[in-house]
This record gives structure tokens, sequence and C-alpha cells, in this order.
């Protein structure tokens, strides 16, 4: 199947699959079906029918293996074009079948192409790319489709071709250029409620592969804590973070670790991500659809009160970037 024309697999929303320019595919209800394009949400004419819409969604798991029912009424899916499936169905909504399908179009571009498109400026890109090289852990922050999967995509196919890459992700999105790539992706329960393989676990079982990196797609939970160490025992690696700016990814990756058990408390995590973190890059998506880089900051290694302290590298004024005190060190 993994070979199939998109109109058999995706149907009546085969067009949108194959316009380069749509983002995004949303299906709020059969008559209520939008796409992005351009960081844009547009309502299209397309109207469905219910059973269209579950047709569509068998279809997709079918081909990526994951089960969605009663029991488990939401699930996150790969497709055959390498797209992500999002669906909910009632009750956890209140009437229909909520999927959305979210496409990589930027899954390809290095930090170079980036920055021709905008996302950064030129010197922010070779300077990611030394920090890339020299080894430093990175943190990609950011809110939904600010660009962070894509940016963390790029940093990764910075990554010295002579590494070995490890990549741990709920749903396969990354894809970076580099020829010793395995990577992995959490399993849901079985019908049994058994089987189950989260993050943790697949954080973990990569330490054992002989990593040269590691990159979590993104940290959501108690896994932050399994990252933090990895990165504490020498082992550079990346990852995403939901937050609002560079220092409320600092704060949230503080927070994120006590989840893992009331054994964990700040005094041990403030130091550990002080010394585990070195940048955090902080991404956004303006108004008018515009994904930019608007700050990047250096995490010094110094806490105070339970704090890792953080210092501006770079901050987007609206016009132009702007140098703070902070320094990307790579030597």
């Amino acid at each position: 199947m993994e070979n199939m024309d998109p109109d058999v697999v995706f149907g009546p929303i085969a067009e949108f699959i194959r316009d380069p320019t749509v983002e995004e595919i949303w299906i709020n209800s059969p008559e209520r079906i939008f796409l992005a394009r351009a960081g844009k949400s547009h309502l299209t004419n397309l109207v469905l029918t219910s059973d269209s819409v579950r047709e569509l969604v068998d279809r997709t798991l079918l081909w990526s293996g994951r089960r969605l029912d009663l029991s488990q009424p939401f699930v996150d899916a790969q497709l055959p074009d390498g797209s992500r499936l999002h669906v909910v169905i009632p009750e956890i909504t209140a009437e229909h079948w909520a999927v959305n399908i979210r496409k990589h179009l930027l899954r390809h571009l290095n930090l170079e192409d980036l920055a021709r498109i905008g996302l950064m400026s030129e010197e922010i890109a070779a300077q990611l790319s030394s920090a890339v090289k020299f080894g430093l852990n990175i943190l990609v922050s950011g809110g939904t489709q600010a660009g962070k999967t894509t940016l963390l995509n790029a940093l990764a196919s910075a990554i010295p071709l002579s590494q070995r890459v490890i990549t741990i992700e709920e749903v396969f999105e990354l894809k970076p250029n580099v020829p010793d790539l395995v990577q992995m992706q959490t399993r849901g329960a079985n019908l049994q409620g058994e089987g189950s393989i989260p993050l943790r676990t697949l954080i973990k079982e990569a330490l054992r592969m002989r990593p040269s990196r590691i990159i979590v797609g993104e940290v959501r939970e108690a896994e932050a804590l399994d990252l933090l160490i990895a990165l504490n025992s020498g082992l550079p690696g990346m990852g995403t973070l939901h937050a609002n700016s560079a220092r409320d990814a600092i704060t949230k990756l503080q927070t994120l670790p006590l989840l893992a058990g009331e054994n964990i408390s700040h005094k041990f995590i403030a130091p550990t991500v002080a010394s585990a973190i070195d940048l955090v890059i902080q991404v956004s998506i303006a108004g008018d659809g515009t994904r930019r880089i608007v700050e990047i900051a250096h995490v010094t290694g110094r806490y105070e009160n339970d704090r890792a302290e953080i210092e501006n590298v770079w901050r987007w004024n609206g016009t132009k970037y702007e140098k703070g005190l902070g320094v990307i060190r790579c030597q």
C-alpha cells in the first residue's frame, strides 16, 4: 500500500494532498473542511458524508497499523506520503470525527535553505550549523505550526556524516539527511491494554544503540527527565517543546521532570537543566503566516534560586535581528 495512488488512499481529499501549497487539512465535520496555506486557514467547498470520512480514516489507519475505537478514541499515525494523521472520535468529540492531516512540505530543507526563505538570517544559519557540528545540546521551542519540526530536521541534517543518529518520536516526522540513522516511534497498547511503548522507554533503549546523537521529536511529559539524564551523560542531543519564549521553555523543562515521581525535586532539576542544555531556539508564526526564529538564548550553566540562567543571543525586533549579551560558544 506504500506505493498506492493517492486517489485510492485519500479519496476526496487527494487533490489537497497533492497540492504542494497545502500545509495542513482538517475536518471538523463532513461539511466543514479546512486547509492551511502559508500559515493561514481557509474553508474549502468540499462536502463529504460521515461514512466517507470514516472510510478515509480506515484506509489510512490500515496502512499505518494503528488502532482507533471506543477504547482508544484518538490516534496519531504516519500516512503513506509521510504526512501525520490525528483523529479524535465521539464521545471525546461532541458529534463528528475530527481529523487533522499535517503535511511536511519543508522537511527536506537545510539551515541555508531556511535562511533563504526568511526563517532566519544567513549569519544565524551559519552559527547554528557550527553549534550542531560542535555538539551543543539544542532545544527548539514554539507554538503549534510555528515550524519546530522543520527547524529540528534542518538542525539534524547539519550533524557530521560520520555520526550515528537515533531519532525518537511519537509518530515518524523527522527525516534528517544523515547516512547512519535509526528512527524509533512509540506504540500504543493493544486491545488487552498491554504492549505500550512510551517515549521514556525509547530514550533508554536509544542509549544502548551506540548513538552519537539522540533527537527527541517533542518533549511533553516525564520523558524530559530521561532526556536530561542522557544529555548529562555527555551524549549530544536535540528536541522540541511547546513554549511561548526561550525562558518559558527552560522553566517548562524544569517542571516536566517532576511528573516522573515524587522523589524528583527542583533542587535536582535546576542544575541538571543548566548543565544539559546549551541553546534554546524560539520559533513563531505571525498573523500573516510568516514563520521565523524570534529568539535564540544561551544557557550559561549557572543557576540561582532553582532556576537555570539564560542570556539572549539573538532577538527579532519586528524588522531585524538584534544581538544580545549571550554568545554561541563553539570552541
